[in-house]
């Protein structure tokens, strides 16, 4: 489905337990035009929730230890490392919630907490550390020409002498894939300000959903012939933007960082909207639907449910998505 400057937008109306939804389709940027007027973009301040609540603290305070980095870029590199694990650990024999390896821990290793030990798989230690070595790097390429924070996220992969011989991020694709993501992937940390842009393929997502309604709920169900057709709750968002070209991660509290984070009275139509039992923590979301306008998403809601229209406004709700293309295109393959 091509989706040029077109946005449907369901209303709903519930009563008796009976619904009934209207589709109208109207401008895109007419609809756009109704947020609060701003770039989008410019807000550094982590998005509620977006850190879990045991690290929040730490990335805001580290996170702005030097002008090359800031929280929600410090977020982005725990996130992309080991999805705020503390106990992760790569076949490289990377190590903890910021990956480090033995050596680079053993320069650069910092006792973040004042406890008179320096241990990688602590929190306390590694974040801090992790806000250290990218200033350390930052100070290093402080003299080569073009965006700090790139240049340091360069050094980060390629090592500073790469950059300073190139004049900036040098032309390895694995360098400048890596400059890329992270700085994409931040955008799903920061708190934005003023308007946040309207996805071009929303439209397409939403009417996958529609299509899709009163199809019995499946756990795990990708909608596979051999499944019937049937979806879990990300199940179906996923289905959804895929049917228009964006591929999102598997799982509901995956999605959630496929974009920018509009508010609650900032919805579009498409945007997904996400629940959580715990409304500090984007990792304990356990439930994502698609919103469709007038308070109302589809969702697949649990089993015995079929594919329907549901409220939001419940005490569960913990934020929105905004999906990207290129948001979706930085989160890691798996975490």
């Amino acid at each position: 489905m091509t989706v040029r400057k077109a946005w449907v937008v369901a209303f709903a109306a519930v009563g008796a337990g009976v619904a009934f939804m209207m589709v109208l389709v109207v401008g895109v940027y007419l609809v756009a035009g109704n947020l609060v007027g701003g770039v989008s973009g410019a807000g550094r301040n982590l998005a509620k929730g977006s850190v879990p609540a045991a690290y929040q603290a730490l990335v805001q305070r580290w996170g702005n230890l030097c002008p090359a980095i800031n929280p929600a870029l410090l977020a982005a590199q725990l996130y992309q490392e080991s999805g705020f694990n503390p106990s992760a650990r790569s076949p490289a024999q990377a190590q903890g919630i910021a990956q480090f390896i033995p050596g680079t821990w053993a320069s650069h290793g910092i006792d973040g907490d004042g406890d008179g030990d320096r241990d990688v798989w602590d929190p306390n230690d590694a974040i801090p550390s992790a806000a250290s070595y990218d200033c350390t790097l930052a100070k290093y390429v402080q003299d080569v020409p073009g965006d700090a924070t790139k240049n340091m996220l360069a050094a980060y992969n390629a090592g500073a002498y790469a950059v300073i011989r190139y004049g900036g991020v040098p032309p390895y694709e694995e360098t400048q894939n890596y400059v890329q993501v992270i700085t994409t992937l931040q955008e799903s940390f920061a708190a934005p300000v003023g308007r946040v842009d309207p996805s071009e393929q929303a439209a397409g997502a939403i009417h996958y959903a529609q299509e899709r309604l009163g199809t019995p709920y499946l756990w795990g169900g990708n909608g596979t012939p051999e499944q019937g057709g049937r979806f879990d709750c990300s199940g179906l968002t996923q289905a959804a933007y895929e049917s228009v070209g964006v591929t999102l991660p598997r799982v509901a509290n995956d999605q959630y960082n496929a974009g920018p984070h509009p508010g609650r009275n900032e919805l579009l139509p498409g945007d997904l909207v996400f629940f959580s039992d715990d409304l500090t923590n984007s990792r304990a979301i356990r439930h994502v639907g698609i919103y469709v306008g007038g308070g109302y998403m589809i969702n697949a809601p649990r089993t015995g449910a079929v594919i329907r229209f549901d409220p939001i406004d419940t005490p569960d709700y913990f934020g929105a998505t905004r999906v990207t293309e290129d948001g979706a295109k930085a989160l890691p393959s798996a975490v």
